[in-house]
């Protein structure tokens, strides 16, 4: 792929531990001289972008994921609403990047949060940093929705997994990472309640992720990752490698005259 003059956008999918695989991703990227200017985060992928945009390295971003007990994510110690905080990731952030704000961040980075009060999608890309990560992290159900300027906010992957719209007018090649792609259900995965909830969840998700796919230039999706839960944090390695070797094989494979055309 050849990117010489060009701007580079990339938007990093939501996908719970899966989201381990943007690294790898971001890794494989670098080695053939490839760095994103502009980043659209959702969910885990907010997580990745603003530390990659606050100019840690990738392998700065493996360490913070092996470094972090993420299983603190889902603490016992549940409020009132009946829902885990996500205090944890905050102090976390604040370890690693020196100042709360998206004005502080090396690269331009976008992050996507729902609104439950209006019900829409927003994408935040200036004011306080570290509020707007952990409202596009709010899986709702799971974690406490987060309150912004008197409106709760959750997890953006519920209207919109992967958005890319926000690179349209900031990068001249556009590589969308969907760590949630689509497969094929087995009949023994869908036989339980909880084996349907979690299908029911993955539709919807493709569902939101499609139109925006299709408006990236070439898009990246690790398929392995569908081995692993979204709370399997304790496979931060395997689900690296899965995204490293998907990016790895996905450049080897692009030619140059396909560089700056759109999907069909």
């Amino acid at each position: 792929m050849e990117t010489a003059g060009k701007r580079i956008g990339i938007s990093l999918s939501g996908g719970g531990a899966r989201g381990i695989a943007h690294i790898g991703v971001l890794k494989a990227l670098e080695e053939k001289g490839i760095r994103p200017e502009a980043i659209v985060g959702c969910s885990a992928g907010s997580i990745v972008g603003s530390l990659y945009a606050a100019g840690l390295s990738t392998d700065d971003l493996l360490h913070f994921v092996k470094d972090s007990n993420l299983w603190k994510l889902l603490s016992l110690r549940l409020p009132s609403g009946g829902f885990s905080k996500l205090d944890y990731l905050n102090s976390r952030l604040g370890e690693c990047i020196a100042e709360d704000s998206f004005e502080s961040l090396l690269k331009k980075l976008h992050i996507a949060i729902a609104n439950l009060n209006t019900g829409k999608l927003e994408v935040r890309n200036a004011g306080m940093l570290f509020s707007i990560v952990q409202a596009s992290c709010s899986i709702p159900l799971v974690f406490e929705p987060i309150e912004i300027d008197g409106d709760l906010f959750v997890d953006g992957g519920t209207l919109c997994n992967m958005p890319v719209t926000p690179l349209e007018d900031q990068a001249d090649i556009i590589i969308g990472v969907n760590v949630m792609p689509r497969i094929q259900a087995t009949k023994s995965s869908v036989n339980t309640m909880r084996g349907v909830a979690m299908r029911c969840f993955e539709m919807a998700i493709w569902s939101n992720t499609q139109a925006e796919a299709e408006k990236c230039d070439f898009l990246i999706e690790p398929k392995l990752v569908n081995k692993y839960h979204i709370f399997q944090f304790n496979k931060y390695q395997e689900l690296f490698e899965i995204g490293y070797e998907a990016a790895t094989k996905f450049l080897e494979e692009q030619q140059i005259d396909m560089v700056g055309s759109r999907q069909s």
